[in-house]
């Protein structure tokens, strides 16, 4: 069988999750990860961007966190980062609305579809759920992802350094409980989506609220436009 969390476990999260979750649970994700790329199914991300977010933002460099909810269901979208696609293909409903809000907060546009260079600044773009099957959103929803991103979530919240979580969506914003509201900024608003972004999210000002308070907190601002 393939290891399918071969790349998770270069990271800094695996070697703090594993004492956590166990090793019979991520034997269980290898199980389901095999199920699911080696049966008849197409699933997204592809099998190496998996756990893409772990492995482009370390647990000692996050930041910022943004919680999405599962991976774009459609060929070549999925990146294993939530929100972002490449740049050769079309932005989804939900990144125009951020970029669109990026304009109004910051007074400057950003071009590019690829959130990559966010991850490299120490945001981590979370789904709730790593996978999903091609034209059906939400279809691994429940299966066994939640255990492992609730405990992404409390790690990070629960480590020294004070970092921000961006909710969007009634179904990012049930995590808040998971972090320590205390040490952590949480910013709420509507989902960027096309269906909700007029109830709330323009106009909420996360990218420069999330820097003031960075730096409030002696951490370096995030590059948005990048």
């Amino acid at each position: 069988m393939n290891d399918y969390l071969i790349n998770l476990k270069k990271t800094d999260w695996y070697k703090h999750l594993l004492p956590v979750l166990g090793e019979t649970y991520f034997k269980q994700i290898n199980d389901f990860l095999a199920d699911c790329y080696e049966g008849p199914d197409r699933v997204f991300p592809p099998a190496d961007k998996i756990f893409s977010a772990m492995l482009d933002t370390s647990l000692a460099d996050t930041k910022v966190i943004i919680v999405g909810q599962d991976p774009y269901h459609e060929l070549g979208q999925a990146q294993g980062l939530s929100f972002s696609v490449p740049d050769d293909f079309p932005a989804p409903s939900s990144l125009q609305n951020i970029h669109k809000e990026i304009q109004t907060d910051l007074g400057q546009a950003r071009q590019s579809h690829d959130l990559i260079p966010w991850a490299k600044q120490g945001v981590l773009l979370l789904n709730s759920v790593l996978t999903v099957k091609e034209h059906q959103a939400n279809s691994h929803a429940g299966l066994i992802w939640e255990k492992f991103t609730d405990s992404v979530i409390q790690l990070a919240s629960a480590e020294p350094q004070p970092k921000v979580f961006i909710l969007w969506g009634n179904f990012a914003r049930r995590k808040a409980s998971l972090i320590d509201a205390e040490k952590d900024l949480i910013l709420q608003s509507a989902h960027p989506s096309g269906l909700s972004a007029n109830r709330g999210f323009f106009g909420s000002r996360p990218f420069s609220q999330t820097n003031d308070w960075l730096q409030a907190h002696g951490r370096n601002a995030i590059n948005w436009l990048k």
